[in-house]
C-alpha cells in the first residue's frame, strides 16, 4: 500500500486500541460542586444560617426576616458563577464535526472524533483542519489562520509544511499526515487554557469580601460575649438553666450577630450590577460576567488586536495608479479578481472591476504564498501573458522599472498599505514558476483594510480619559502603525514581537513606551497582558479570532467582538453585539454608575456593621441587654439602610472612578458608626436607670436608631434632589407607621412611648444629629 493509499482497518485498529484518537473530553472550567460550595457552604452563610434555623426552632419566625437576603446572596453568586461555567465550557475553537480521511484507498467521512494518528486527512476548500499534520501532497494549498495566529493573509502550504488544527482551507486541496491530536492539537490546547476559571476583579466585591471575611472572624468571639451578657442579665448560668429562661438571651445574642453582618451589601451590590446588565443589553452590550461593567470603569490600558476589531476584517482598493494603458488591463484584473483559486486580496478587486470578457486564458499559474504571484495567458480579449503579485516580487523577478514605480510603491507602503503590481508581456507562461520575461508594469493597487468607522472617535473618547492604547496584532508592525495613524492613535515606529524577550525589565519598561506589537503570536498576547497587570496596570483586551482568546482571558476585562469566533465570544466577559466600537463608552459611564452609588450605599450598611459590633462589644463588656429583637434590627435597616438602597442605588452618577474605595467608605462609616454607638449606649444606660420595661427600652432604642440612621441617610444622599428628599421622607413615614399602627407596631413588638422617654429620644438624636453633620462635613 503506497502513503498516499492511507491506514488499513487493522492499523486504525491498533491505534485506536493505544488511545491515540482525536477524542478530546476538555475539563469543565468548574465543577458544580465546587460552585455550590463558594456560594452556599460559607462561614458567612453557616453563622446566618444557623441563626435563622434557631429562630424557626424557637418559633420566632417574626425575627427570622434576615433570611431573606442571605438566601438572595446565596443564589445570586451561585447564578453568576454557573453562567460563566456554561460559557467557558461551550468554549470551543473547533467547529467542524465531521473529518474527511483516506483509508485503504478510498476517501470516506467520519466524525473528527474518531481521527487517529497518522492517518490521511484530506483538506479540500471550505474544510476545517479538526487535527495538527504535515502536507504530503498539496494542489495550490491556501490556509486563513487568522483567526488563530492573527497574521491577516492566506498563506501557502506546501508538501512537508504544517497545517495546525483549526485553519480554514480557502483554496486548493492536501493530503495532510496527522502528527498531533486530541488535547496534543494547537486548537485544543488553546481552548483548554482558554478555559480556566477565572473571577472578574472587582474591587467592589473584593472589598466586601474582605468586610464580610472580618466580620467572620469578630462574630464568634463577640458573639460568645454578648451572650455571656445577657445570661447574666437574666439572673446568670445556673438560674437560665433551672428556670429555662434562655430564649431571650439567645435571641438577644443572635440579634448582635446577625447586626454585625453587611447582609444587604452584598445583594444591593449584585442588583446594581444585574441593572446595568440589563441597561447595557439595550446597547447590544451583553455582559457574561455582572462585575465587568465595574472593571471597564477602572481600566487604564486597553490592548487591541487589529484585524477584525480596530479593523472591519475586510480589504478594499484604495488607490490605482496606471502606468501604461495597456489594452485590457482591467478585463485581466477582472479575471484575476473572479478566478475559482482566486486569493482574498484578488477577490477584494472584484468590487472595483467587473468582467468584462468571457475568454478563458490557455495558461494558468494559481497565487502561492512561496511566489507571492499568480499569471495567466490569454491568446484573445486581455490578451498576452498577466502577473499580479507583490509589488517586491513582480519587479525585482526582471520587470522593467520605470522611474515612477518605486515612489509611487514606498509612498502607499509607508501608508500600511498592501501594493500589488499588474505587468504585462508577450512571452507566453512556461510550466515551472519562473516569471515569465519582458515583464512591463501596468498599474500599481494599494489595497488598505477597513478601519471601522466609529473607532477614532471611540479611541479618542478614552485618550481624553487618561487611558493608554496598545495594539497587539500578528501582523507587520508597520502596517499595525500605519492602520493606528488612520484610527488616531499617535505612534512611532511598530515593534516586531520576535525580535524582543518578553521577558524582565527591558521589556516592561518598553510597555510603557511602545503603542504597537507586530508579529504576536496568541501566548504572546498573554504574556503582555500580564506583564502590564504585574506593572499595577488594569487591562482590557479587544479581541475578535481565536488567537485573542487566552488574552481576553487574562485580562481584568476581556471584550469580545460579536463577529468573532464563538472560542472568544464565550471567553470574554463582555460581547459588543453589534461590533461598534462606540459601545464601550456606556459599558463605562454604566461602570461609574455603579461604584459611585454603591460607595454611597456601602456608607450605610458599614456605618451599621460598626455600630451593632461596638454595642455588641460594650453590652458584652458592661453587661448590658442587647436592646433590639433581630425584627427590629430588620426594620431599622430596612428603612435606613435597604429599601433607600433599592431606591437610589440606579440613579444616574458620572463620577471618575478613584481607586480606594474601602478605605473611603471607612473613613466615614467608622466614626459615625461608633458615634451611634455611643448614642445607643448612652440612651440605654440613662433610659434603663428608671428600670422601664424591657419592650419599652427596645422601643425607644429602635425609634432612636432609626431618627438616626435616617439622619445619615439625608447625608449620604447630599447633593439632595426632590427624588431624594421625597424617599427621606417616605423611609421617616415608613417608620412613624411601623410605631404607631396597632398591626406594624405588633409584629414589631413596640409599645407606646411616654413624653420623657420621647424626650430623651429626641435630645439624644439631636446631639448626635449635629455630630453626624459636622462628621460628614470635615
Amino acid at each position: 500500500m503506497t502513503d498516499l493509499e492511507g491506514l488499513t482497518a487493522a492499523q486504525v485498529a491498533e491505534r485506536v486500541a493505544r488511545g491515540q484518537t482525536n477524542a478530546f473530553s476538555p475539563a469543565t472550567s468548574r465543577t458544580l460542586w465546587t460552585i455550590v460550595r463558594t456560594n452556599v457552604l460559607t462561614r458567612f452563610n453557616a453563622v446566618v444560617g444557623a441563626c435563622f434555623f434557631a429562630l424557626l426552632l424557637l418559633g420566632r419566625w417574626q425575627d427570622a426576616l434576615f433570611g431573606g437576603i442571605a438566601l438572595g446572596n446565596a443564589l445570586i453568586g451561585f447564578a453568576q458563577e454557573y453562567r460563566a461555567k456554561r460559557a467557558l465550557d461551550r468554549l470551543a475553537v473547533l467547529t467542524a464535526p465531521r473529518a474527511r480521511v483516506r483509508r485503504d484507498g478510498k476517501d470516506i467521512v467520519i466524525d473528527r472524533t474518531e481521527v487517529v494518528l497518522d492517518d490521511l486527512l484530506v483538506l479540500r476548500r471550505g474544510d476545517q483542519a479538526p487535527v495538527d499534520g504535515i502536507v504530503v501532497s498539496s494542489r495550490s494549498l491556501q490556509v486563513d489562520e487568522s483567526m488563530l495566529t492573527g497574521e491577516a493573509d492566506s498563506l501557502n502550504r506546501s508538501v512537508d509544511d504544517e497545517v495546525i488544527s483549526g485553519s480554514v482551507v480557502v483554496a486548493g486541496e492536501a493530503v495532510v499526515r496527522v502528527t498531533r491530536l486530541g488535547a496534543d492539537s494547537f486548537a485544543n490546547a488553546l481552548a483548554a487554557g482558554a478555559g480556566r476559571y477565572v473571577p472578574a476583579g472587582s474591587e467592589l466585591r473584593s472589598s466586601i469580601d474582605r468586610l464580610l471575611t472580618w466580620s467572620g472572624w469578630a462574630i464568634i468571639p463577640v458573639g460568645a460575649l454578648v451572650l455571656n451578657a445577657q445570661v447574666e442579665v437574666a439572673g446568670g448560668w445556673s438560674t437560665v438553666w433551672a428556670t429555662g429562661a434562655w430564649v431571650q438571651p439567645l435571641v438577644g445574642t443572635i440579634a448582635a450577630v446577625v447586626a454585625m453582618i453587611p447582609l444587604g451589601l452584598v445583594l444591593v451590590t449584585s442588583l446594581a450590577f444585574a441593572q446595568a446588565a440589563f441597561r447595557l443589553a439595550d446597547e447590544q452590550v451583553l455582559v457574561n460576567d455582572l462585575p465587568a461593567v465595574e472593571t471597564l470603569a477602572r481600566v487604564d490600558v486597553i490592548c487591541l488586536d487589529k484585524t477584525g476589531t480596530l479593523t472591519t476584517g475586510g480589504i478594499s482598493l484604495v488607490a490605482t495608479h496606471i502606468l501604461r494603458d495597456v489594452p485590457g488591463w482591467r478585463e485581466a484584473v477582472a479575471w484575476f479578481a473572479s478566478s475559482d483559486d482566486a486569493n482574498a486580496t484578488a477577490r477584494c478587486l472584484a468590487a472595483a472591476f467587473s468582467r468584462r470578457t468571457t475568454a478563458e486564458p490557455a495558461h494558468v499559474l494559481a497565487f502561492s504564498s512561496a511566489r507571492r504571484w499568480s499569471a495567466a495567458s490569454f491568446a484573445a480579449g486581455p490578451a498576452g501573458t498577466w502577473v499580479l503579485g507583490a509589488a517586491e516580487t513582480v519587479l525585482s523577478a526582471g520587470a522593467e522599472v520605470t522611474a515612477p514605480v518605486q515612489p509611487i510603491i514606498e509612498a502607499e507602503t509607508s501608508e500600511g498599505r498592501r501594493v500589488v503590481v499588474l505587468a504585462h508581456t508577450d512571452i507566453p507562461l512556461r510550466d515551472d514558476d519562473a516569471l515569465p520575461a519582458g515583464l512591463i508594469p501596468v498599474a500599481v493597487l494599494a489595497l488598505a483594510e477597513e478601519v471601522r468607522d466609529d473607532a477614532r472617535e471611540t479611541l479618542a473618547y478614552f485618550r481624553d480619559e487618561h487611558v493608554s492604547l496598545l495594539l497587539v496584532s500578528g501582523d507587520d508592525p508597520r502596517t499595525v502603525a500605519a492602520i493606528a495613524r488612520r484610527a488616531g492613535i499617535e505612534v512611532g515606529i511598530g515593534v516586531d514581537a520576535r525580535s524582543l524577550s518578553l521577558e524582565g525589565e527591558r521589556f516592561d519598561g518598553l510597555l510603557e513606551g511602545t503603542t504597537v506589537f507586530g508579529r504576536v503570536g496568541p501566548r504572546e498576547k498573554e504574556t503582555i497582558v500580564r506583564a502590564l497587570q504585574r506593572r499595577g496596570r488594569t487591562v482590557a483586551m479587544i479581541g475578535d479570532g481565536v488567537n485573542d482568546v487566552l488574552a481576553v482571558r487574562a485580562a481584568d476585562l476581556g471584550i469580545a467582538m460579536s463577529s468573532g469566533s464563538a472560542a472568544t465570544r464565550a471567553a470574554a466577559r463582555v460581547v459588543l453585539l453589534d461590533g461598534r466600537f462606540s459601545r464601550l463608552p456606556s459599558v463605562v459611564a454604566e461602570g461609574r454608575r455603579v461604584i459611585a452609588n454603591v460607595e454611597r450605599l456601602a456608607v450605610l450598611f458599614l456605618t451599621k456593621t460598626v455600630y451593632a459590633t461596638t454595642l455588641a462589644i460594650v453590652c458584652g463588656l458592661i453587661v448590658l441587654p442587647f436592646p433590639f429583637l433581630p425584627r427590629q434590627l430588620s426594620l431599622t435597616d430596612g428603612v435606613t439602610i435597604g429599601i433607600p438602597a433599592l431606591l437610589l442605588a440606579f440613579l444616574p452618577n458620572t463620577t471618575r472612578y478613584r481607586p480606594g474605595f474601602l478605605v473611603r467608605v471607612l473613613r466615614f462609616a467608622t466614626p459615625a458608626g461608633l458615634l451611634i454607638a455611643a448614642a445607643l449606649t448612652a440612651h440605654s444606660v440613662i433610659a434603663g436607670a428608671s428600670a422601664p420595661a424591657a419592650s419599652a427600652l427596645r422601643m425607644s432604642t429602635t425609634v432612636l436608631l432609626g431618627v438616626m440612621g435616617i439622619w445619615i441617610l439625608t447625608e449620604v444622599a447630599r447633593p439632595l434632589s426632590a427624588y431624594k428628599v421625597v424617599v427621606v421622607i417616605a423611609m421617616l413615614g415608613l417608620l412613624t407607621a411601623a410605631a404607631s399602627i396597632p398591626p406594624a407596631r405588633d409584629f414589631f413588638a413596640m409599645v407606646p412611648l411616654t413624653s420623657a422617654q420621647t424626650m430623651l429620644v429626641a435630645g439624644i438624636a439631636g446631639v448626635a444629629g449635629i455630630a453626624l453633620s459636622a462628621l460628614a462635613a470635615a
